[in-house]
């Protein structure tokens, strides 16, 4: 089984302030822990400069124009609380929506049999219109945009096991029957979306939330019975992991109990899946995770059960 991991260091030009969880440090740790001997077959590739037209399959042209404009030649452009922009932030998104496109082209044309972008900044918090969680562009959405586009993908299955609710990519998705956005979250947390009775206009937004203390055990019931028998049932041509780790539990922003072993098994659950409906075919994107010894960790054991191993 063939793995293409996709990086570039512009992800480490995205300047954050001082004590910002979502800084370059989460790039360096993942980089370090995947030149172990384990990984030495994986396909590495740099992330391409996506034009920025390619967010227009998320985003409406007047809201990329906006986020262009904002990059400032020096200093942060602070877009909210949580946003900011440095002068390498506009490539290091740009080289996120290429990491999501190539990963796509690889995996629908067959040339790996799947793929994981470690990337920053993250994407699912970005809405339709409004950056927002340290997200300026969703790149996951833009992955599962491209997939119907230029590969003629009928369904896509967005599936995001991020601690924190991807309220972007459910409203992106809200009515479109094309794509089904499946999440585990906790509750209550940031950004407050993810209620169950949330389903979309055509029943294909599948929220399961957790709570804070919930462990693996928790974790992986919910996963079992709320995630993956409606996942089974879509039928998806292809899979898009929102792979975010922040509900390890060493993260320090929430509260979840996860392990490392607890992503491992997920991805193997999705993989079963993928194999029996779409040819295999995952393309994973880095996400939220912010303990950097928990996300290293983490992303090793996800990306060595991506491989087969």
């Amino acid at each position: 089984m063939t793995t293409l991991y996709l990086c570039h260091p512009a992800s480490l030009d995205h300047d954050t302030p001082p004590g910002h969880p979502e800084r370059a440090d989460r790039i360096r740790v993942i980089e370090r822990a995947l030149e172990d001997e384990r990984f030495a077959a994986l396909v590495r590739e740099q992330a391409p400069l996506a034009d920025l037209a390619v967010a227009g399959l998320a985003h409406p042209e007047n809201y990329v124009a906006a986020i262009a404009a904002a990059a400032p030649d020096e200093g942060l452009t602070v877009i909210d609380s949580d946003t900011v922009m440095s002068r390498g932030s506009l490539e290091a998104a740009r080289r996120a929506l290429g990491a999501a496109v190539r990963a796509v082209d690889e995996v629908m044309e067959g040339r790996v049999a799947n793929a994981f972008a470690a990337m920053r900044p993250p994407g699912h918090h970005a809405e339709r219109e409004r950056a927002m969680g340290f997200c300026l562009f969703n790149t996951a959405a833009v992955a599962a945009r491209h997939a119907r586009e230029r590969h003629g993908a009928a369904r896509v299955a967005l599936v995001d096991w991020d601690v924190h609710h991807g309220n972007g990519s459910q409203d992106i998705f809200w009515d479109d029957p094309s794509v089904m956005y499946a999440s585990t979250h906790q509750m209550p947390l940031f950004p407050g979306t993810g209620a169950a009775s949330e389903r979309g206009d055509h029943d294909t937004i599948v929220n399961v939330p957790l709570h804070a203390g919930d462990d693996g055990d928790v974790f992986r019931e919910a996963f079992t019975h709320g995630v993956l028998p409606r996942l089974e049932a879509f039928r998806p041509d292809l899979i898009v992991i929102s792979a975010g780790f922040d509900a390890h539990w060493r993260d320090p922003l929430a509260n979840l109990k996860l392990t490392e072993a607890d992503f491992a098994w997920a991805t193997r659950e999705l993989m079963g899946i993928a194999d029996r409906r779409c040819g295999g075919r995952i393309v994973s994107l880095l996400e939220g995770g912010y303990d950097l010894i928990g996300l290293s960790k983490s992303v090793a054991a996800h990306v060595e059960t991506l491989m087969g191993r």
